[in-house]
C-alpha cells in the first residue's frame, strides 16, 4: 500500500526537481538495503530495519514500513530469526513497482531493475 498524499506533501515540501532527487536516492539506498536483506543478515539486521522503516515511511510505502517495524521489534528483542524478510522484500518490490507505475511519466526516475 502507498500512501500518495505522503508522496503529493513530499513533492510539495521540496517541489518537483528536488522530488526526482530524493526519490532517486531513496531508491538506491532501499535496493542496497534490500540486497543485503536477501543475503539474511544477522549483525545489523535491527540497524536495516530501522532505516529502511524510516525511509518507507518518508515516501509513503506503508505496508514496507509497517513490515519493518514488526521486523525491528523482534530483532530488538533477539529474535531476529523470526523476522519474515521474504514477506518485507516482496512487499517493496511491490510497492516500489506501483510507486514507479503512478509516478509521471516525465518524472527522471528509473524503471525497476531486472530481478531474476
Amino acid at each position: 500500500m502507498i500512501d500518495w498524499n505522503r508522496i503529493a506533501a513530499l513533492r510539495d515540501e521540496v517541489g518537483p526537481e528536488g522530488f526526482d532527487e530524493v526519490v532517486q536516492m531513496f531508491l538506491e539506498e532501499t535496493d542496497a538495503t534490500i540486497r543485503s536483506l536477501s543475503g539474511r543478515p544477522d549483525p545489523g539486521l535491527e540497524e536495516m530495519l530501522h532505516f529502511l522503516k524510516g525511509s518507507a515511511l518518508n515516501l509513503g510505502f506503508v505496508a514496507v514500513s509497517r513490515l519493518c517495524e514488526e521486523g525491528e521489534r523482534l530483532a530488538a528483542g533477539g529474535r531476529g530469526s523470526e523476522v519474515n524478510l521474504d514477506a518485507l522484500i516482496a512487499s517493496y518490490r511491490r510497492a516500489r513497482m506501483d510507486f514507479l507505475k503512478g509516478l509521471e511519466p516525465r518524472s527522471g526516475i528509473p524503471p525497476a531493475p531486472h530481478r531474476p
